[in-house]
């Protein structure tokens, strides 16, 4: 019987003088990721996101299912902002279903195009892996 291979998932936060959460899968960041599927719609705007600043987010509990920044307001959750460092400004979003021993991000979308990003995705966690690699965030998101 062939074992399914969970997605692998790393966020940090660089050592810079604005940090933004920076969310790795697979060995790659998110944005990369995204401009792998968006570059058939727009080559020059493809995978032009950013991490979100920490404050942004608030907790973990954004990347949890509670998120904080919210673009569509129909449960979806900002994980990248614009490169500029503005969420609002370029918003990746995704639908983060949290369940008992998995993490699911799907349904990808961006908030300014109406692109088609079913490529993108989905990405499904350990859940126990995820909270760990949450954890990185340090202590001011664990509230």
């Amino acid at each position: 019987m062939e074992v399914e291979r969970m997605d692998e998932v790393r966020f940090a936060v660089p050592d810079t003088t604005e940090p933004a959460i920076e969310i790795w899968v697979n060995g790659r960041l998110l944005a990369e990721h995204a401009g792998d599927v968006e570059r058939v719609f727009d080559a020059s705007l493809a995978g032009s996101y950013g991490g979100l600043a920490p404050y942004a987010v608030g907790s973990i509990h954004h990347y949890l299912g509670r998120p904080r920044a919210t673009w569509f307001g129909d449960g979806d959750t900002v994980l990248l902002g614009c490169d500029c460092g503005e969420w609002g400004c370029w918003p990746l979003t995704a639908k983060v279903v949290v369940m008992h021993a998995t993490v699911r991000w799907s349904d990808f979308r961006t908030g300014h195009r109406d692109w088609d990003l079913s490529g993108l995705g989905p990405f499904e966690f350990d859940r126990v892996d995820y909270e760990r690699a949450l954890s990185a965030l340090g202590p001011s998101l664990l509230g």
